[in-house]
């Protein structure tokens, strides 16, 4: 390479090099703020997580506290002072107050526990689904039949997760008003259903002996559900 080449390779780099410098100068800043953001929010969502375990474990630590008493009234004072900072959060622990209000006699109280979950839409659906089917099967006698058959029909609807469990409680209301063949009929349909449990079936088949129902349906039933178990204890051995 000739000496002109090289000065004029020599020109060329200082002309990059100045470049590049200039070019830092002006736009060096947005790649500093890139990384200040990086570890910034790097720190923040670290921050973040100890900050929502910390608030689980004391909930948990004031879950416990207020089961630890020997009273159900107690333990649902206890429970109803608790102020978690998250709705899903509260709802855990209305429920566990609404479960010790009811067993402590505190009925109303319970009702409207429940209630504040059910109509609170900050939280799961299946929550407040619960909450409602809980309270209705609280209310008993106390609430008009009407009324807790529209409820129930509503979570009776296909696709619902308590759909077995409230065609269940229509049965009840059937018998409370003195239908036994309507509910003699649904406990058929709910022996028939692919999504029964073992449990329900066979709470529906002795409700249906117990209301006078055929006892050869019972019977062949009977015998569909303790060949069902036979099958998996045969399966499980």
């Amino acid at each position: 390479m000739s000496d002109t080449d090289g000065f004029i390779e020599e020109v060329n780099e200082e002309v990059r090099r100045d470049r590049l410098f200039a070019l830092m100068r002006r736009y060096g800043w947005i790649a500093v703020l890139a990384v200040v953001l990086l570890v910034g929010g790097a720190a923040f969502s670290e921050y973040r997580k100890a900050q929502t375990k910390a608030a689980a474990e004391t909930l948990g630590d004031a879950m416990l506290a207020a089961l630890s008493s020997d009273e159900s009234a107690a333990r649902a004072e206890a429970l109803a002072g608790i102020a978690p900072q998250s709705a899903s959060a509260a709802a855990v622990v209305n429920f566990l107050a609404a479960t010790e209000q009811a067993e402590a006699g505190q009925t109303e109280t319970a009702i409207e526990t429940l209630g504040q979950i059910a109509i609170n839409g900050d939280v799961p659906e299946i929550y407040r689904q619960i909450a409602q089917f809980k309270s209705i099967t609280l209310q008993g006698t106390d609430s008009p039949a009407a009324e807790r058959r529209l409820a129930l029909e509503a979570l009776a609807q296909a696709g619902n997760p308590l759909r077995l469990l409230a065609e269940e409680q229509m049965a009840l209301i059937e018998i409370e008003e003195n239908q036994p063949q309507f509910a003699i009929e649904r406990y058929r349909s709910l022996l028939a259903d692919a999504e029964a449990t073992p449990d329900l079936q066979q709470r529906a088949l002795q409700v249906i002996v117990a209301l006078g129902g055929d006892p050869e349906m019972g019977a062949a039933m009977q015998g569909a559900v303790d060949g069902t178990t036979e099958t998996s204890e045969t399966d499980t051995n």
